[in-house]
């Protein structure tokens, strides 16, 4: 389909508009693409956002080990989760309600510590704090094996968050990460353990250690489709909206603007905008998104393209080089096994040659390399080959034992320069004269050469024809093509490709190669 712009002339006029509505719409999918990574991500984060720390779990046999790589500021970890209502989070019951027994705990050590503090506080009130601390320590200890043996963790796919409470819990209580976790439990919420080891300690503990851990349980509500509930529609509906009138808007515009094409045309031309509609797959918008801040002129994906379409070069180059080199050869060994060599051979002495244009093609190319020859290459050269043929001349005389006994003779060494120099210009001068003469005209000698050249051939041919010589000329000619294979063609695939590849940008470049390391 040939397509024909309409008005290639009003390019120019709009360009600039055009370029600041590309770099709005690219800087929205680019918000709205942070916005699905950040609801992608939000669900694995979330455990590092309620412990407020960024934290990495090390554990090699029985060693374990927890070490906080960054805090998370209160307030930024509160106001970030604040996105549990989107993602349909809700507070697990079980967990939530052990979780306010503990905060009613502190509140009633706190009372309590107050009250012994006073030493004319009521009798009664005290008694009172301390039957109702005992109530609650308790029920922490009930809930506490109700949750080890229920596993409220395993509806949040947590089951591994459960295992690492009871391995803590296990080591601050018997220092054994191979102790019972409900006998852990039982003995941390007694009163025994609180006076041993103070209220204010163990509490501490349990509001660092413990408490993060149990409070990154929730509750997703499931809806009909077996999905968790995901109000993440609710933020992604306006820039779907947006995204689509762009679209339709666009694809329409290009329907216009080019003959030929209509608007199915015109939504494949803007292929890569269809990711931005579905509502599936989401992180698959980071191919439009590219797409518009280059063609925005954000950012600048030329050279990545360029190393990446390297890198596939580098990559296969190797391969494809060794598959076609090796196809070619054991191809023409193929030819030689099936005997084409000697069918060539017969056949130039059997079969008659078809002369299509009464021209003689080999005289002739003898002869326009001779004209070029003759003509243009012996006169440019003529310095040269006088003092080639100087030097030889020189060379030849002073080896004579002749000119040795007459060297110390006074005018002889005179005498061989002036020998030397009118031998060489008469055996220049006759060559030159010689090869003009085979320029002339002589039907005589065309003749004699194609004779010449007929009568050679006929004869290398039938030499060749003979069983042993073309016996020896497959078997050589397979050898050969052998070693190649295994000298050649293997160095050729282990030649550093990423030196042709650098000697290709250098000349894309026109600047002076170097060699790449």
């Amino acid at each position: 389909m040939t397509i024909t712009k309409v008005s290639p002339g009003s390019q120019t006029k709009f360009l600039r508009p055009r370029l600041w509505f590309e770099k709005i719409m690219a800087s929205i999918v680019l918000a709205n693409y942070i916005l699905v990574i950040f609801d992608l991500s939000y669900i694995p984060l979330r455990d590092f956002l309620i412990q407020e720390r960024i934290t990495w779990s090390i554990k090699i046999g029985t060693f374990e080990r927890e070490i906080t790589l960054l805090p998370i500021p209160s307030r930024l970890s509160q106001l970030i989760t604040q996105y549990d209502i989107i993602k349909g989070i809700e507070p697990y019951r079980d967990t939530d309600q052990y979780l306010r027994r503990v905060e009613d705990l502190n509140e009633a050590v706190n009372q309590l510590i107050s009250q012994q503090a006073f030493t004319d506080s009521n009798l009664t009130e005290t008694k009172e704090t301390q039957q109702n601390i005992d109530e609650i320590l308790v029920d922490l200890r009930q809930r506490s094996v109700e949750m080890v043996e229920q596993n409220p963790f395993q509806i949040a796919n947590k089951t591994g968050t459960l295992e690492r409470i009871k391995n803590k819990m296990r080591r601050h209580v018997f220092d054994n990460p191979e102790s019972s976790a409900k006998d852990s439990f039982r003995k941390f919420w007694s009163a025994k353990n609180f006076q041993q080891n103070g209220w204010r300690n163990e509490l501490d503990f349990f509001d660092q250690e413990i408490a993060p851990l149990i409070a990154t349980n929730y509750f997703r509500p499931v809806g009909e489709s077996g999905e968790p509930f995901d109000n993440f529609g609710l933020i992604d509906t306006p820039f779907f909206l947006l995204f689509l009138t762009e679209f339709l808007a666009r694809t329409w515009f290009i329907s216009r603007r080019h003959a030929g094409v209509s608007w199915f045309d015109a939504t494949l031309w803007r292929w890569y905008d269809i990711f931005l509609l579905i509502p599936i797959f989401r992180f698959l918008r980071i191919i439009p998104l590219t797409i518009r801040l280059d063609q925005a002129k954000l950012i600048d994906f030329k050279a990545i393209k360029k190393q990446a379409s390297q890198g596939f070069v580098a990559g296969i180059a190797q391969d494809i080089t060794e598959v076609v080199i090796i196809q070619v050869v054991d191809q023409v060994q193929v030819t030689i096994n099936n005997g084409t060599i000697r069918e060539v051979l017969i056949k130039q002495n059997t079969t008659q040659y078809i002369d299509i244009n009464d021209v003689n093609e080999t005289s002739e190319l003898v002869k326009l390399m001779a004209n070029l020859i003759i003509n243009k290459v012996i006169p440019e050269i003529r310095t040269e080959a006088e003092e080639f043929l100087r030097y030889n001349v020189d060379k030849a005389l002073t080896q004579t034992p002749a000119y040795q006994g007459l060297e110390n003779v006074p005018g002889v060494k005179a005498m061989q320069s002036q020998l030397t120099e009118r031998l060489v210009s008469q055996l220049y001068q006759g060559l030159s004269v010689g090869l003009q003469g085979l320029l002339i005209e002589d039907p005589d000698f065309d003749r004699l050469l194609e004779k010449l050249v007929e009568k050679f051939s006929k004869s290398l041919g039938s030499e060749l024809q003979a069983e042993h010589s073309i016996e020896q000329i497959e078997s050589l000619l397979n050898d050969l093509l052998e070693e190649i294979k295994i000298n050649y063609i293997q160095n050729l695939s282990q030649e550093n490709i990423e030196n042709i590849l650098e000697q290709t940008r250098a000349l894309r470049q026109e600047k002076p190669l170097t060699q790449y390391k």
